[in-house]
C-alpha cells in the first residue's frame, strides 16, 4: 500500500470541558448506529489526544504504559470527517498530527475484515487501535503479553470517555480476522491490531 507523506496538522486539544467525570462514566455505552454526518478535525483531534496525546515535556501520555514505552499505533479509517479526504490516516502525538498512509474510503474493507460487521462502514471513523509488541517485550519479555492489552483498554476508555463528552457515538469491536484488518490498514511488520473503534455522530431520538 503506497504511502502518503502529508502531514496535517490537529487543532490544539481542549484541556477542559463541561461534564462532570462521574456523569461520562454512568452515561457511556456502545453505541452501533450513527448519523450520517460528518466529524469534524477538531472532534476527532481531541479523541485521538484522549487515547494518546502528551500531556508531559517528557513525553508522558493520556494513558498509562509499561516503562513509557508506548507500543500502541492509532490508525484512522476515515470516511467523513470535515477538512480530511477519505483515507487512513497513523496519529502521531509528538506534534499532534496525521499522517496520511493509504487514500481512499476503507471502512468497507474493514468492515468485511471484521466479520462482515457492515455497521461499522456507518461510522465517520474508524479508529484502530494496534501494537508494537516488541517495544515492550525488549524490557519485560513476555510480561508484554499482559501489559500491552492493558493499554488497549486504557487507551479505550480514555476514548469513549471523550467521545460521550463530545456527545458522540462510540462502539469497541474485537471480532475481526487479523491478518485481513492488518492489510486494510497497511500496518508495517511487528504491527498487530488490537481492538476497533467506531465513532460517529449520534442519531436523533424522535
Amino acid at each position: 500500500m503506497p504511502e502518503h507523506p502529508a502531514l496535517h496538522d490537529l487543532p490544539e486539544p481542549r484541556l477542559a470541558g463541561a461534564h462532570p467525570l462521574e456523569r461520562l462514566l454512568a452515561q457511556r455505552r456502545c453505541v452501533r448506529s450513527f448519523a450520517n454526518a460528518a466529524l469534524s478535525l477538531a472532534e476527532l483531534g481531541q479523541l485521538l489526544w484522549a487515547a494518546q496525546g502528551i500531556t508531559d515535556p517528557e513525553g508522558l501520555r493520556t494513558a498509562p504504559s509499561a516503562g513509557a514505552l508506548y507500543p500502541l499505533e492509532l490508525y484512522s479509517v476515515v470516511g467523513a470527517v470535515d477538512g480530511l479526504e477519505a483515507g487512513i490516516y497513523r496519529y502521531r502525538p509528538e506534534g499532534h498530527q496525521l499522517k496520511q498512509t493509504a487514500a481512499g474510503d476503507r471502512r468497507g474493507p474493514l468492515a468485511r475484515a471484521a466479520l462482515g460487521q457492515s455497521w461499522l462502514g456507518d461510522a465517520a471513523v474508524v479508529i484502530a487501535l494496534a501494537a508494537v509488541l516488541e517495544r515492550t517485550s525488549r524490557k519485560y519479555g513476555r510480561r508484554a503479553e499482559r501489559y500491552v492489552p492493558m493499554e488497549v483498554g486504557h487507551a479505550g476508555q480514555n476514548l469513549f470517555l471523550q467521545a460521550e463528552a463530545l456527545d458522540l457515538a462510540a462502539a469497541v469491536v474485537g471480532a475481526f480476522d487479523d491478518g485481513e484488518v492488518a492489510t486494510v490498514l497497511g500496518l508495517p511488520a511487528g504491527a498487530q491490531p488490537l481492538s476497533l473503534m467506531p465513532v460517529g455522530k449520534k442519531r436523533q431520538r424522535p
